[in-house]
């Protein structure tokens, strides 16, 4: 795979859970570690994303916001 984005974080999927249009899929980076993503339940499909499988969360935005309590 070769993609522009530089953020790219090998895991594993730990659920998929799949709304009206739209699936949140959970994705363990490292241990304790999950990144989750709103995508669509086509792309699901398509990826054949199963809890249990391999993936990869690729990160790519132009804006960072940074909070504190």
């Amino acid at each position: 795979m070769k993609i522009s984005a530089r953020n790219v974080l090998k895991g594993k999927v730990v659920s998929v859970e799949k709304g009206a249009t739209t699936a949140h899929v959970k994705i363990e980076i490292a241990p304790g570690q999950v990144v989750t993503a709103a995508i669509t339940n086509e792309s699901v499909d398509a990826l054949k994303l199963t809890p249990g499988s391999e993936a990869y969360a690729v990160v790519k935005a132009s804006d960072v916001m940074v909070a504190v309590d």
